[in-house]
């Protein structure tokens, strides 16, 4: 036992006067204060702290297993065959009642968790949970840093320490008053929780408490591993409720302002999965005067590319209505945020031009991001970054929604428009919902009369003929319809009629699947197409002698006696209906 703590020692003097004065409510008093002083974790130091009144004494059995250990750290730490007899050996040094012959099967597991490149039979694990159990401060620290490293090394599946019950010791450790030891069972924890059969367990155990508590640890590494544990914990939808209700929401806020980046940012990427639901959203920005946006809006301008990264993602989540979006631009976003787009790191580039497009989606901010400096942005990024599908998908969305703007001019002007004609150039590095953003946006531009001269200036042989052989790859629907509607929308400019004129075989092999398709919207512009080359007589003569004109022929034929058969469905509808009802 150790020395008594004040409060103890108070506890006690208190009950020597209730003794003096026979007090009535005696036995009562004594009951609490027994009660507490047992509670207290004075009596829990350990021999190195403070002087042991009781020393418990060696078994015979237990000083050979001792020595036998001893002598193998003295030759250098040659690891024993994690066999039947060592693992006999060591659960005898584990549960005896003697701290030192408890270290010396800590400082096995220790060595052997540096060195060991194979699994840790599970039948190990029992061992340890006497080890973490134990009252000796020293191998408390010792062994949860050794299971520590199993975990991180892979040695020991996070499955089974939770299976075989090591979850309840290691919870306890959280609570201990020692750094060392609330370091390394955070650590633990935070392992653990990146298993999704282990989150629940640890908050239906309850971890969430302890691991809010020590987030405001004054320890950096304590710290640390708690809100890092936190965030494991919230990849959970449920588990997001619990710790919903445990007050987690103010802490991981205010956990924002931390000097320590790391810290940032697991309180940061918290929130964000917080915020994918959008129920928490409403506490969530009702904590303080709107401090959560303000502190997002700080964190956007971090040097640390991983916190910027993930303010930009909660914000993103955040922003589910207009209402917020508004609230965020009047703050001042896009100065935080248009220098993300510049960043040398792919991810904060992909994550800060999703949230342009998002923002771009309500026609309240169409004007305010139709803007030289915020189109510079963009149109820098996808010349920069063409063979990115998620960049140049989300790029392109962002500029179609602003072409609905009052300020499109502003858009045609901009470099983004050479950016979305160099992606077609780079058509092999994207994926078919890249490419239908990107042929769907410049299919928007090119309708407006200065889209199309703006396109028309930066077209060449090379961008027509990619742009031909998109619209004759049906079987990619959208992008394929969307090169056809440019290519229609540029035909009425002389300059690219003198271009198609070396394409001749090209335009006929897409026209024809055109004219063929199941679908009317492709017959339709496939007909329309061949009408406006048609008035240049080369491609005239050079329709007439192809199978353009046996299909349009057979168009014809079936046009006919579909208009008969309408005719004649409608005559049956009317027979017998009085003229006047018709």
């Amino acid at each position: 036992m150790g020395q008594l703590c004040a409060k103890c020692a108070q506890l006690l003097y208190d009950l020597v006067l209730s003794v003096r004065t026979f007090s009535s409510s005696l036995v009562q008093d004594v009951k609490e204060c027994l009660a507490q002083i047992c509670d207290c974790p004075c009596l829990k130091r350990t021999k190195f702290e403070s002087e042991q009144l009781y020393k418990p004494t060696y078994q015979r059995h237990e000083e050979l297993i001792a020595q036998e250990f001893l002598q193998h750290i003295e030759r250098g730490f040659e690891i024993l065959p994690l066999g039947e007899a060592s693992l006999s050996a060591l659960k005898t040094l584990a549960f005896s009642e003697n701290p030192d012959l408890q270290k010396s099967a800590s400082l096995f597991y220790l060595h052997i968790s540096q060195h060991l490149n194979n699994q840790l039979p599970t039948e190990h694990l029992e061992t340890y949970y006497a080890l973490l159990k134990s009252n000796d401060l020293e191998v408390q620290r010792i062994s949860s840093l050794s299971l520590v490293t199993f975990l991180l090394k892979g040695n020991v599946p996070k499955e089974h320490v939770v299976q075989v019950d090591l979850l309840e010791p290691i919870l306890e450790l959280l609570e201990s008053s020692d750094a060392a030891v609330q370091r390394n069972s955070c650590a633990c924890i935070m392992i653990l929780a990146a298993s999704d059969t282990n989150r629940e367990a640890i908050a239906s155990a309850g971890g969430v408490v302890p691991l809010l508590t020590l987030s405001k640890s004054y320890d950096p590494r304590v710290q640390q591993y708690a809100v890092g544990a936190v965030f494991n914990l919230t990849q959970s939808e449920w588990v997001q409720e619990i710790l919903c209700r445990q007050g987690a929401l103010p802490v991981l806020t205010v956990l924002l302002e931390s000097p320590d980046s790391e810290v940032q940012y697991y309180s940061c990427a918290a929130l964000s999965n917080m915020a994918t639901n959008s129920q928490h959203h409403e506490v969530m920005l009702q904590i303080g005067d709107r401090f959560l946006l303000r502190m997002l809006l700080a964190l956007l301008s971090s040097s640390v590319d991983k916190v910027s990264n993930q303010a930009c993602v909660c914000l993103r989540n955040l922003v589910t209505n207009e209402s917020v979006q508004t609230r965020l631009i009047a703050m001042g976003l896009l100065p935080h945020l248009l220098p993300l787009l510049d960043s040398n790191n792919t991810e904060v580039q992909q994550n800060s031009i999703v949230f342009l497009r998002m923002l771009s989606q309500h026609p309240a901010n169409q004007d305010v991001l139709v803007c030289h400096q915020v189109l510079q942005s963009v149109g820098k990024l996808l010349i920069i970054r063409k063979t990115d599908p998620v960049i140049i998908g989300h790029a392109a969305c962002f500029i179609k929604n602003l072409s609905s703007s009052k300020s499109i001019e502003g858009v045609i002007e901009s470099s983004c428009v050479e950016g979305l004609l160099q992606a077609i150039h780079g058509v092999e590095y994207l994926d078919e919902e890249a490419l239908h953003c990107v042929t769907s946006c410049l299919g928007e531009l090119v309708k407006h009369e200065g889209g199309s001269v703006r396109i028309l200036e930066l077209m060449d042989d090379l961008l027509l003929s990619r742009l031909l052989r998109l619209a004759g790859q049906v079987e990619q629907m959208e992008p394929s319809f969307q090169a056809a509607v440019m290519i229609k929308h540029l035909i009425q400019q002389g300059e690219v009629m003198q271009l198609l004129k070396s394409h001749v075989s090209k335009i006929q092999q897409y026209l024809v699947k055109y004219l063929t398709h199941q679908e009317t919207r492709f017959q339709q512009l496939g007909i329309s197409t061949l009408c406006l080359l048609q008035k240049d007589s080369e491609f005239s003569s050079a329709f007439s002698q192809s199978q353009l004109k046996e299909h349009l022929e057979q168009i014809c034929q079936q046009t006919e006696e579909m208009q008969e058969l309408l005719r004649m469905a409608v005559g049956n509808i009317f027979v017998g209906v009085p003229s006047s009802h018709r």
